[in-house]
């Protein structure tokens, strides 16, 4: 019989970084259950068919529907592609299932880590493997656990599971320039035009060069982060040289034909380094922690627009890339030996020890209740859709409602206004 595997993912990126870990972790032949957690990120179809990763079974379901599931289907393995608070009321509300067997739980973190990391880290706690994507991320994620007197034992080193693509190849017919947008990085309107305006001016400069803002989602839909101000409205300002577009799609794809990526501090970055595509992490704004650049700290990457501007290329430093996972050097096919060997070992086990987050009523009495509150659980066990039914049932209905009129009804709106 096939291993069962379920990937809980709450937005398109992590379904995508869930569903790709499964399928590197799994063995041969698996089964792979995709379950959507129902909420303001959910994937659209436009969204799941941009990232590109199938399952067996695909499906959207609430914190109550994936225990149901859990408990009915018995699965063998569970990724947990979810924000950290919903993280621990999953682990609380399996513990408090108290399943003859339970199944073997993974967890980790998209991309880079650059805030909230004792916070998320310690909200990860109990899962049986946790992911750090590079050396420097395990050797944190240890630090951490340990610090707080913490089993360190599921911090599992293995790398971001896509990366990949073939390595980069410049054309001479080719130049092209790809900014890397983030939803929420950085957050002001000021900062978010002046960066729109030095691309389109760089566009103007070039006009011989490609320059391309990839853009996540579009308007109405949602990704892991809010988009307060998309870009898609402030380009509306501005002037834009024909050389200059939006562009979707796969970021792997959009790689293939990219010879500069510029970024503030986005994933796609790491995507760039590990092909070996020239990569640029701007400072225009700073390098400060709330813009996550200074994750790139010793990276050789850090430059400005106006050197961007002169044809200043920046030049990576080989031993932060090779701290980072980057695996530019062709270790990538070896990165999840480690983490699949420790899957096939717990799957071999008769029996799974109880799960034991490092937050209970007891060590964090007054942070821990909120917590699972705000996915209507108890501190003692799991309540899901505990408030009434007639009210919990009309609540889903009116949060479908609006979902579907943003992602679905809008668009069209706004189509046929452009007409």
């Amino acid at each position: 019989m096939p291993t069962r595997i379920a990937v809980l993912a709450d937005s398109d990126t992590r379904w995508k970084w869930g569903a790709l870990t499964a399928r590197r972790l799994a063995p041969e032949g698996a089964h792979l259950t995709g379950l959507l957690l129902r909420g303001r990120a959910t994937p659209t179809p436009r969204q799941l068919d941009e990232v590109g990763v199938r399952a067996d079974e695909l499906r959207e379901v609430t914190g109550a529907g994936f225990l149901r599931a859990v408990r009915e289907e018995g699965y063998d393995l569970v990724v947990l592609a979810l924000v950290g608070g919903t993280v621990q009321a999953v682990l609380h509300g399996l513990a408090a299932l108290a399943l003859p067997r339970r199944p073997v739980l993974v967890t980790g973190y998209v991309g880079v880590v650059y805030e909230k990391l004792a916070d998320g880290l310690l909200l990860r706690h109990g899962a049986d493997v946790v992911l750090a994507n590079s050396a420097h991320d395990a050797g944190r994620f240890r630090a951490v656990y340990e610090g707080v007197g913490a089993d360190a034992a599921a911090v599992t080193e293995a790398a971001l599971p896509f990366l990949g693509g073939a390595p980069y190849a410049p054309r001479p017919d080719r130049d092209t320039l790809v900014f890397a947008a983030q939803p929420s990085v950085p957050a002001t309107r000021e900062e978010r035009a002046y960066l729109l305006r030095r691309l389109v001016g760089h566009a103007r400069l070039h006009p011989d060069r490609e320059v391309l803002l990839k853009l996540r989602s579009k308007p109405g839909e949602h990704t892991t982060h809010v988009e307060e101000l998309p870009y898609q409205r402030l380009v509306r300002d501005l002037s834009a040289p024909p050389n200059f577009r939006l562009v979707y799609g796969n970021m792997g794809e959009l790689l293939d034909r990219t010879d500069l990526l510029v970024t503030v501090s986005s994933t796609a970055a790491l995507e760039a380094l590990h092909r070996e595509v020239p990569t640029a992490v701007l400072t225009d704004l700073g390098v400060r922690e709330a813009l996550g650049n200074h994750h790139f700290l010793g990276s050789g990457l850090l430059t400005s627009w106006d050197r961007l501007d002169d044809e200043h290329r920046p030049r990576p430093d080989p031993e932060w890339l090779a701290r980072q996972g980057v695996c530019a050097d062709g270790s990538y096919p070896g990165a999840f030996d480690t983490a699949r060997a420790r899957v096939a070992a717990l799957l071999a086990r008769d029996r799974l020890p109880p799960l034991a987050p490092y937050y209970t009523s007891e060590t964090a009495t007054g942070y821990l209740p909120g917590v699972l509150a705000r996915h209507r659980y108890d501190p003692d066990g799991p309540a899901p859709g505990r408030a009434g039914g007639v009210r919990r049932l009309v609540r889903e209905a009116a949060r479908g409602a609006y979902r579907h009129g943003v992602q679905r009804v809008a668009p069209v709106i706004r189509r046929l206004g452009e007409l």
